[in-house]
């Protein structure tokens, strides 16, 4: 399958398909990795705080009152 780019004139309505290159296919990959590894990371610092709020009986909202 091919990626390509769509490109519409608002003013004629063209159309104009034209398809990604090499090196826009590869640093739509790299993008693509740093942007999974970050969710991964998100991910884990979340399931970390549920763990330390559940070990000490609050929830999220009860803690920010707490702290203010």
């Amino acid at each position: 399958m091919e990626l390509i780019h769509r490109f519409i004139d608002t003013v004629t309505g063209e159309v104009i398909d034209k398809p990604y290159t090499k090196k826009e296919l590869d640093e739509l990959k790299i993008n693509q990795k740093r942007i999974d590894a970050e969710l991964v990371e998100a991910e884990a610092k979340e399931t970390a705080k549920a763990a330390i709020l559940d070990r000490i009986g609050l929830t999220a909202d009860e803690l920010k009152t707490i702290l203010g």
